[in-house]
C-alpha cells in the first residue's frame, strides 16, 4: 500500500467516524498542508461544508452555527499562523459553552523547529482553552490504526459537546504527497450503524433527601426571587414560569434566558430589573430573603450590584453540570441538576411566599416599562427606539443574534415580554466585539430567519465576514447602530476625562459603510425615524440574501436620552 493509500484511508476513516458520531458540519478555510483534511470532508455525502477564507472569520462562523444548531461543529486549517487566527473564537467558545472540534494541519516532526516555512509550535496551542488537545499520530492504514483514528474522532466529538461543551483539538501531522485518492476501495471504511464511542447520559437529578433538605431551607423566608441568567434550553422556560405561579414568586429574566419569549405565561416575568435597581434606596428596599438563580450571570450590572449588598442572604446557584460561575464572590450553595427538572420538583412540593412582594415587583416593572417604552418628542432615533422598534418588528421563530457593549444591554432594557418564539443569541462567554458579522452568518446558515443587532465597531471589527453571506447567498438582516465610536464608554467614567476620551475610548472613524456592504452584494438603507426603521425592516423580511439598515445616532444624546429614561423611572418609584 502506497503512502497516498494511506493518508486517504486514515483521513477518511476518521472524517467518517466524524459524522458517526453526529457531526454534520464543517467550516474549512483554504490552505496546502490541510489539504487531505479539506478535501475528505467535501467528499464526504453526508457533511455540509463551508469554506471561509480568513480562519477568525470561520472559527466565528461556526461557533455562530454550532449555538443556533446547539450541536458540534468542526473548523479546519492548515498550519502556521492560520490556526493562531482561531485563537478569540476559541477563548469565546470555552467561556460561552460551545461544543467545536478544531482540526489543525501540522509540518511533521522532522519539519518542524528547524525553519521550515509556515511552521509554528502547535502542541496544545489552545493551552486551558481547549478541553482536551490531542497530538494524532502519522497516517498508517493497518486496522488498528483506522481504528485509532475512528477513536479519536468519536471521543472528540463526545467531548465537546459532553458536559460544559466546548472546544477541543486535535493537531494532525501531515507529510506530503498531500493529495488523497479517493478512487480506493473501501473509502470510508467499517461504517457502523454507530458512533465507536456511543455516550448515553442520564438524567441528573437530586435525591429525594437532598430535595427535602433545600425545600425545608426555603420554607423558612418570604420574599423569594427566581433569577434566570443566559441559557439555551428551550423546555427551560414553560418548567420555571410554572414554578414561579406555584410559589407566587418574581422571576427576573436576562434577555438570553430564552423566558421572555415563547407561548408560556409571563405574568410573573420581571423584563425591566435593570431599571428598577439602579437606584441603592431601591435596592435596600428589594432585599430578598433568598435568590435561585438558573444559569449564567446575568448581563444587568445593575443586578450585580444588587446580589454583592445583599451577600448575607441565601443564594443558590443551579447548573446542570459541575461549575462555579458566581462574580459576585457570594456565599453560594451550587446545585447540580437538570435545571427543568429540579424546576418540576420544587414546583411539587407546594411552596409558598409573600404575594405582596410579588405584586411589589410587578408594580415597579409596571412603572419602568411605561417610561421604557414611552415616546418621546425626539426628532433623532435613539439607540433604544431603533431596539424597541425592531423587538417589535422582527418575525416570530426567528432568532436575534446580539452584539456586545451597547447592543446587549438596550436588548436587556427594551426587550419586554411576547408571545413571539424567539430565540436570542450572544456571545457572552468573553463578552468580545470581534467575530459578531461572522457569528451571525454562522446562524443564518441553517436557513432560519437570523437578524443581527451590533454597533459600528463590532461591525467594522468583522466586515470581512461578511463574504460569507455572498458566497452561499445567506438571508440576514442587520441592524447597524452607528453612533460613530464605543458608544458604551459614554456611560463610564473615562467620559469625564475630555483630552484622552475621543483618541482612546469614543474612536470614531468616520466610515461610510453602504460602500462595504455594497463591495460583498447586500442591500443598505440608512433611517432616520421609526416610521424608516420599521418600513425598512419589514422590507428585509420579505427578500433575500444580506440586508443591512443603518441607525446613525449621537453618543452623547443617546447617553442623556437613556439616564433621561432611568431618572423618570427612579422618581416614579422613590415617591
Amino acid at each position: 500500500m502506497d503512502y497516498t493509500e494511506v493518508l486517504t484511508r486514515y483521513i477518511a476513516n476518521f472524517v467518517d467516524e466524524l459524522v458517526q458520531s453526529g457531526l454534520t458540519d464543517v467550516v474549512i478555510s483554504p490552505g496546502s498542508r490541510s489539504t487531505p483534511l479539506a478535501m475528505t470532508v467535501t467528499e464526504h455525502p453526508d457533511i455540509n461544508q463551508w469554506v471561509i477564507i480568513d480562519e477568525r472569520s470561520a472559527a466565528f462562523f461556526a461557533l455562530g452555527l454550532a449555538k443556533k444548531k446547539n450541536r458540534a461543529v468542526a473548523i479546519i486549517c492548515t498550519s502556521g499562523t492560520a490556526a493562531a487566527n482561531y485563537y478569540p473564537a476559541i477563548v469565546e467558545a470555552h467561556y460561552g459553552r460551545v461544543p467545536l472540534v478544531v482540526l489543525t494541519a501540522d509540518r511533521p516532526h522532522e519539519l518542524r523547529d528547524v525553519g521550515a516555512p509556515q511552521s509554528i509550535e502547535q502542541i496544545g496551542l489552545y493551552g486551558y482553552y481547549a478541553k482536551w488537545f490531542h497530538e494524532m499520530a502519522l497516517p498508517e492504514a493497518d486496522s488498528k490504526m483506522l481504528e485509532y483514528a475512528r477513536s479519536k474522532a468519536s471521543r472528540a466529538v463526545n467531548t465537546a459537546t459532553d458536559g460544559n461543551a466546548g472546544p477541543v483539538h486535535l493537531n494532525f501531522p501531515l507529510r506530503e504527497p498531500l493529495i488523497p485518492d479517493f478512487t480506493v476501495s473501501d473509502l470510508w471504511g467499517q461504517q457502523g450503524d454507530q458512533a465507536y464511542y456511543p455516550v448515553f447520559n442520564g438524567e441528573r437529578r437530586l435525591h429525594l433527601d437532598q430535595l427535602n433538605q433545600l425545600i425545608q431551607k426555603l420554607q423558612t423566608h418570604q420574599k423569594g426571587l427566581i433569577v434566570c441568567g443566559p441559557q439555551l434550553d428551550k423546555e427551560f422556560a414553560e418548567a420555571v414560569v410554572q414554578l414561579a405561579a406555584s410559589w407566587q414568586v418574581p422571576i427576573l429574566a436576562d434577555p438570553l434566558s430564552q423566558v421572555r419569549s415563547g407561548q408560556h405565561h409571563k405574568d410573573q416575568v420581571i423584563e425591566g430589573y435593570d431599571a428598577i435597581l439602579r437606584n441603592d434606596s431601591i435596592r435596600k428596599q428589594l432585599k430578598p430573603d433568598f435568590i435561585i438563580r438558573f444559569g449564567a450571570m446575568p448581563v444587568s450590572k445593575a443586578y450585580l450590584f444588587y446580589v454583592k449588598e445583599h451577600s448575607e442572604i441565601s443564594q443558590y446557584i443551579v447548573e446542570s453540570e459541575a461549575s462555579y460561575r458566581e462574580p459576585a464572590g457570594n456565599r453560594t450553595e451550587f446545585i447540580y441538576a437538570e435545571p427543568d427538572l429540579l424546576c418540576n420538583d420544587l414546583a411539587a412540593a407546594n411552596l409558598m411566599f409573600d404575594e405582596k412582594w410579588l405584586e411589589k415587583w410587578q408594580s415597579m416593572n409596571q412603572v419602568a416599562k411605561k417610561h421604557l417604552l414611552g415616546q418621546d418628542d425626539s426628532v433623532m432615533l435613539t439607540e433604544g427606539d431603533a431596539t424597541r422598534v425592531l423587538m417589535d418588528a422582527i418575525p416570530d421563530e426567528s432568532s436575534l443574534y446580539v452584539g456586545n457593549s451597547m447592543s446587549i444591554r438596550d436588548v436587556d432594557t427594551f426587550f419586554v415580554t411576547t408571545p413571539k418564539r424567539l430565540n436570542i443569541l450572544a456571545n457572552r462567554g468573553a463578552n468580545g466585539i470581534d467575530g459578531m458579522v461572522s457569528s451571525g452568518l454562522g446562524a443564518a446558515s441553517t436557513g432560519d430567519p437570523v437578524t443581527l443587532l451590533l454597533g459600528d465597531l463590532s461591525f467594522f471589527h468583522d466586515s470581512n465576514g461578511l463574504l460569507a453571506a455572498k458566497q452561499y447567498k445567506l438571508n440576514i438582516t442587520i441592524l447597524l447602530i452607528n453612533n460613530n465610536g464605543g458608544g458604551i464608554f459614554s456611560f463610564l467614567p473615562q467620559v469625564n476625562y475630555k483630552d484622552h476620551f475621543e483618541a482612546l475610548f469614543g474612536t470614531p472613524m468616520d466610515v461610510n459603510f453602504q460602500h462595504i456592504v455594497e463591495m460583498y452584494g447586500g442591500s443598505y438603507v440608512g433611517v432616520n425615524s421609526d416610521s424608516e426603521l420599521r418600513e425598512a425592516l419589514q422590507s428585509s423580511y420579505e427578500s433575500q440574501g444580506l440586508s443591512v439598515i443603518e441607525v446613525k445616532t449621537d453618543r452623547t444624546v443617546n447617553m442623556e436620552w437613556h439616564r433621561s429614561k432611568w431618572q423618570a423611572i427612579e422618581n416614579e418609584l422613590l415617591n
